[in-house]
């Protein structure tokens, strides 16, 4: 069997570690949303103290996205992911001494100390392996892990834990954490293909420099601005949508539920449409979908108290939106080019989750007593029509060579 196709089937191989690790970060990082209300009591901590068990990921990922990314620039995404992986196994071992909040707190710090390691290796994976009218459906097969961890992390931590306890929950999920990294470090390598030889050489950039480049890159901006947009509805969407839907008299579990299936459909999307943008070798149409179909799915998803259109709306918003996901991560491999890749995926994803801080505040500020959470509905149809505005005037990235 000749190196060439031992390398196309191998890929797949690494693309499977590379989403195990990825997902079970994004089990980590979601464990304690479905429980603040225990851990308030558990621990007699504030609702603002205990939230700081999730929110502490958006926070630091902003503050580390760009060094991580250039550091998947410089050493490759093999050296990073492992780093951010070992990093992550460690702290999930922290958080199982459970007497404290504070050790907690401690081990849900390091797991997000390491997330953007690992995160920000996907586009660089797939530049890596993946030919450029693959690479769309390798940047969805990664984003379908990262959902799948987030099912798990808001479906499967309260039976475990009603089950076993918090402890006992908390060696479960270690021990799975060190089973996919072992997996990661033992299975991933690079693949660094004889017409690709420059990706191998150290990059001496900063992180400062890196960013600073990237943003000379008008197309490449107007991307990391529609990231900035669209995971900030999306993150502004998913943390208040149970009080939303609580205003027209649907019950937290069918909330739960509803969440569920707009993550479900967004893992089936994420299979569908970035390869179907492979197929027909275009960007810009798909994303522009994606940003039609939240415009018109949100409304009704946000008002309705049809338990039936909630849970259809949710489905489908999952499905035609988040792809876009992973669209947006394609397009900033192929606008930066592959030597960037590792860096414009951490532009991206810092814009990302500033995005989600600043829409996540924006929604409470704007809420009233007399209107309710009204205002803050409009706020995010507001930020999808300027996502559909922005998409429409973006550069197609497919087959774009960037200069210099």
């Amino acid at each position: 069997m000749d190196a060439s196709r031992l390398n196309r089937k191998y890929r797949w191989v690494v693309l499977a570690v590379f989403m195990g690790v990825a997902g079970v970060n994004q089990t980590l990082w979601l464990n304690f949303a479905p429980l603040l209300s225990q851990i308030q009591r558990r621990y007699d901590a504030s609702e603002l103290l205990a939230s700081l068990l999730v929110l502490c990921f958006p926070l630091l990922y902003v503050v580390l996205s760009m060094p991580a990314g250039a550091m998947t620039d410089r050493r490759g995404y093999r050296f990073t992911v492992n780093l951010g992986s070992l990093i992550m196994t460690a702290f999930a071992c922290v958080r199982i001494f459970d007497a404290s909040f504070w050790t907690l707190l401690a081990g849900q710090i390091g797991i997000a100390v390491a997330q953007p390691f690992i995160m920000n290796g996907i586009t660089k994976l797939a530049a890596d392996w993946f030919r450029e009218d693959q690479r769309a459906i390798a940047a969805g097969l990664g984003a379908a892990g990262m959902f799948i961890g987030m099912a798990f992390g808001l479906a499967l931590t309260p039976a475990l834990v009603a089950a076993l306890g918090l402890q006992t929950a908390m060696i479960v999920f270690a021990a799975i954490t060190a089973g996919l990294t072992a997996a990661f470090l033992l299975l991933a390598r690079e693949n660094f293909p004889a017409d690709a030889e420059h990706l191998r050489a150290a990059r001496s950039f900063t992180a400062f420099e890196e960013f600073r480049h990237l943003l000379r890159n008008r197309a490449l901006v107007q991307v990391i601005l529609l990231a900035f947009l669209a995971l900030g509805y999306f993150n502004g969407l998913t943390t208040w949508l149970e009080l939303i839907l609580a205003e027209k008299g649907v019950s937290s579990e069918d909330a739960g539920l509803i969440g569920g299936a707009l993550i479900l459909g967004g893992i089936l999307g994420s299979f569908a449409l970035p390869a179907l943008s492979d197929k027909i070798q275009r960007r810009k149409p798909f994303l522009t979908f994606c940003a039609l179909a939240g415009l018109a799915l949100t409304y009704p998803l946000c008002t309705s108290a049809n338990l039936t259109t909630l849970y259809l709306s949710g489905a489908l918003l999952g499905f035609f939106f988040l792809p876009g996901y992973a669209l947006l991560l394609a397009m900033s491999e192929e606008l930066a080019g592959a030597e960037r890749a590792g860096g414009a995926a951490g532009a991206l994803m810092l814009a990302g989750n500033l995005g989600g801080v600043v829409v996540v505040l924006a929604m409470e500020a704007v809420k009233s007593d007399q209107s309710g959470w009204t205002p803050a509905i409009y706020l995010l149809l507001g930020l999808l029509a300027a996502t559909l505005a922005l998409a429409l005037s973006a550069r197609e990235s497919f087959g774009y060579r960037p200069s210099g």
